[in-house]
């Protein structure tokens, strides 16, 4: 009895192992963070928390309606779920008091979601040249010029960016091949390789900027966007992923650019784009970005061409 008491305790640990494996670090962090705001909203007013039921969510939805995106309280109700899968709990989030309110939330604050802004080709260059005219060391210069450029011409994610070692890059003729082991949309591991072509202006190219970066660095291993200690000493910590949001809006700022609308995201939605815009199709897009529906991409390509083909175009004044 006792061993069979033992065997079932080892095969729920595993099975919740197992559970946390499925999620990347950032995920079960998001999840976390989020579960920690509906725990306060159940103390304050003497709710459950863990587990809890449909009519609790469906207060605090409506709570955190107030001053919440809809985008929001559906993750929300997604990190609530998934923290009561991991202990072991049954929440039923289809539930018609949750799923109605929901809809009625919907309708009432309306679906349109107003993205972050992308950066553009005339946003990046403004970027890459007020850089240029700082006054501080050129590694230091470089580091965030490779960051940006990078992060723009692969249409990276910013914990892809971040995450990528100098075993992951491939120098060729036609320009540069950087390997992603792993990303939101491929859990497990699976990676792909995107392919920079050079640039014809070089004070704008990815590739140009990452060699000096790599040449002044004298990286030969490991992450290869890093931290720097007090008097500019560089050392082997990877960047985090909120750096290149700081980054992103600190050069914004200088270079005269309302940053408000602007976050890590305007890289990846950037080059989606510009790309649209000068007639990618959404396939080849698809294949750098690492999207895996259309749905989003066709978002990119109808924007970019908001003012293409347009009737107004037609009218004569």
């Amino acid at each position: 009895m006792n061993e069979l008491t033992t065997d079932l305790k080892t095969l729920q640990e595993a099975t919740l192992n197992n559970l946390k494996s499925s999620k990347a670090n950032n995920t079960l962090r998001a999840y976390k963070s989020d579960f920690k705001d509906f725990g306060t909203f159940c103390a304050k007013h003497g709710l459950n928390s863990l587990p809890t039921e449909p009519k609790i969510v469906s207060l605090y939805l409506t709570h955190l309606s107030k001053i919440s995106k809809i985008s929001t309280l559906r993750r929300r109700l997604v990190s609530i779920s998934m923290v009561h899968k991991l202990k072991g709990h049954y929440l039923d989030t289809k539930h018609p008091i949750i799923v109605e309110n929901l809809m009625g939330i919907r309708r009432v604050k309306g679906s349109i979601q107003k993205g972050k802004k992308p950066i553009l080709i005339n946003h990046l260059k403004l970027i890459i040249n007020v850089i240029n005219q700082q006054k501080t060391e050129e590694i230091k210069k470089l580091r965030d010029k490779s960051l940006i450029l990078i992060g723009f011409g692969g249409g990276f994610r910013r914990n892809e960016l971040i995450s990528i070692d100098y075993e992951d890059l491939e120098f060729v003729p036609e320009g540069l091949k950087i390997t992603i082991k792993r990303s939101k949309t491929d859990q497990f591991g699976e990676g792909m390789i995107k392919g920079l072509p050079y640039f014809d202006n070089k004070i704008y190219c990815p590739i140009t900027n990452l060699k000096k970066w790599l040449e002044i660095s004298k990286i030969k291993s490991g992450p290869i966007f890093r931290r720097f200690s007090k008097g500019l000493l560089l050392t082997d910590k990877r960047l985090t992923d909120q750096t290149v949001v700081l980054l992103l809006k600190h050069y914004l700022s200088l270079a005269g650019i309302e940053n408000k609308n602007f976050s890590g995201h305007s890289l990846r939605s950037g080059f989606a784009t510009v790309a649209a815009e000068s007639g990618a199709d959404e396939r080849s897009i698809m294949a750098m970005t690492g999207h895996k529906t259309t749905q989003m991409v066709r978002r990119y390509i109808k924007e970019a061409n908001i003012f293409k083909n347009n009737a107004l175009n037609k009218i004569k004044f």
